[in-house]
């Protein structure tokens, strides 16, 4: 199964959303892949740690040598890291990925991932691909190579305005591109249910029909200690409301 955390909008938790339900799936067993193609590179600091500031070969690097052309070009696996974590493994970001964005844009290298994904087939029996929050050339790539797609959402009404062009986005790839991708669903991120704001927006979403995903993920300040620490939450706390949440919406996600 290939899924992609996506939304244009910043600050939403996709890398949080994307590294914990990874992590929870590697824990349960499942090889599991985590793809970083935002910049910033927040996934890869946190299931990597320190690890990030040497010279990790990664997504960049792959998409840099789908510009040049090699009789032995190298196998989607040497762009791949091992995490601290069993089953875990991370395809790491990089700044660099900025300046590649206009070469690979006009030289339309829109499904390279798409076919780099399949080649890994056998060998993960999960990835999740986390993106910018931007619509371009990394998140459509991410789009046309995944088999599903999670929408997070923070529960307020800009979010909500931006939902539906974001999903009119989804459509037109599909048109396009990838029929065969699906809406797993809305995932809410920090929920705050005593919050009349929250409870009312979210409920708009359901009425609407929109597929929002069960449990609702809760605020927590444990999370910034999580990613200060580069622990996923099933790692650094098992029993905590929040890693019980995240459980629960891996196994509803998975059934």
């Amino acid at each position: 199964m290939r899924r992609v955390v996506f939304n244009q909008k910043g600050g939403v938790g996709k890398s949080t959303i994307t590294s914990n339900l990874a992590a929870i799936g590697a824990h349960l067993g499942q090889r599991t892949l985590v793809v970083d193609l935002d910049p910033q590179g927040n996934s890869s600091r946190y299931l990597l740690g320190d690890a990030v500031e040497q010279d990790l070969s990664g997504v960049a690097d792959f998409f840099d040598t789908t510009l040049k052309f090699t009789l032995r070009a190298p196998a989607t696996s040497d762009f791949i890291v091992a995490s601290p974590w069993e089953n875990l493994h991370v395809m790491p970001s990089s700044p660099a990925l900025e300046e590649l964005h206009g070469k690979l844009e006009s030289r339309y290298k829109i499904y390279k991932l798409r076919d780099a994904l399949q080649e890994l087939a056998d060998d993960y029996d999960a990835i999740w691909i986390d993106t910018p929050p931007a619509l371009n050339f990394y998140t459509r790539s991410a789009l046309i190579a995944a088999e599903s797609c999670l929408i997070p959402f923070d529960c307020d009404d800009f979010s909500r305005r931006a939902l539906y062009g974001l999903l009119d986005s989804v459509k037109e790839i599909q048109a396009d591109h990838n029929p065969d991708l699906r809406v797993d669903g809305i995932v809410v991120n920090q929920f705050q249910p005593r919050a009349a704001l929250p409870r009312r927006t979210v409920q708009e979403l359901i009425d609407e029909g929109l597929p929002v995903c069960q449990p609702y993920l809760s605020a927590s300040v444990k999370i910034k200690e999580s990613h200060e620490l580069a622990r996923p939450m099933i790692h650094l706390d098992p029993r905590h409301k929040l890693t019980q949440e995240l459980v629960a919406l891996y196994e509803s996600l998975n059934t």
